[in-house]
This record gives structure tokens, C-alpha cells and sequence, in this order.
């Protein structure tokens, strides 16, 4: 599913300016980067409170195309620069982790069907 679909599904507000709309597979939660590094499948959307530069790098080097910053946390503009450098899309909402992975992993779902 693509980003900016699995956005209006969701109620996420993307914050990057990416040219691309990358495709959504699956979601990993986590907050620890070593977890993410070691169980997110690529192609995955990171859902994470961490709104800084590791999860950029992160999420570059094991081509999550996507992060979803939780909790209506702030994320510096140099984040977000960095990550439309990696073609990594960056996404906010106000949910926490729990809700908002459950609404993704039901739109992807649905729109599997």
C-alpha cells in the first residue's frame, strides 16, 4: 500500500516532502534500533517515539521506507533533511504505539483484500 494511502487510512501526517511515495508491506514497533535492526522486515514502516537521526540511518540501511514518529513528539527539521537525503518518508501522529500500529496493520490488511 502506498504511504500517502496508508496516511488518509490512518490519519498520519507526512512530514517530509519526498517526491516518491514509497510502498508500505508491513510495520515494526519498536523503540530499541538494535530490535529493529535485528526482526524489521524491509519494506516496513518503523513505528517509533525515537525522532532523531539513528532511526534515519536506521531505516536506510535496512530499507524500511518509512517512519512514524508517535505520540505527537516534535521531530527537528534536521531530521526530517536528513531522511528526504536517505528517500526515507517521515510521518507524525498523535497516536502511541499501540493504537497506531494497530490501524496500520489494519489498513494493510484491508487493503490486501
Amino acid at each position: 500500500m502506498k504511504l500517502s494511502s496508508l496516511a488518509e487510512k490512518t490519519g498520519l501526517k507526512i512530514l517530509t516532502n519526498s517526491e516518491t511515495d514509497p510502498e508500505i508491506e508491513s510495520g515494526y514497533t519498536s523503540d530499541l534500533l538494535s530490535d529493529v535492526m535485528a526482526n524489521a522486515e524491509e519494506g516496513s514502516v518503523l513505528v517509533t517515539i525515537q525522532a532523531h537521526k539513528n532511526s534515519v540511518a536506521v531505516a536506510s540501511q535496512f530499507d524500511l521506507p518509512a517512519i512514524v514518529i508517535c505520540n505527537g513528539r516534535s521531530v527537528p527539521q534536521e531530521v526530517i533533511d536528513t531522511a528526504e537525503g536517505e528517500g526515507i518518508a517521515i510521518a507524525q501522529t498523535k497516536d502511541n504505539q499501540f493504537e497506531i500500529s494497530y490501524k496500520i496493520k489494519k489498513a494493510i490488511m484491508e487493503n490486501a483484500l
